[in-house]
């Protein structure tokens, strides 16, 4: 069996990214492993995406 490497961008996935401190680097896109599928939520009128590959949290 081969081990998939997973190469990211350096961000840290425990933090949530501001959308207007940390715009999106590829409209649509992950800046920290460039993917397209996101997991929403709305909470207190913020909502946030996170990515279903790395978890990276953004609020916008």
């Amino acid at each position: 069996m081969a081990e998939e490497t997973k190469e990211y961008n350096g961000y840290d996935t425990t933090i949530l990214y501001d959308y207007n401190e940390y715009p999106d680097i590829k409209s649509g896109r992950c800046d920290n492993c460039d993917n397209a599928q996101f997991k929403s939520s709305v909470k207190n009128f913020i909502y946030v995406r996170e990515c279903r590959n790395c978890g990276m949290k953004k609020s916008i």
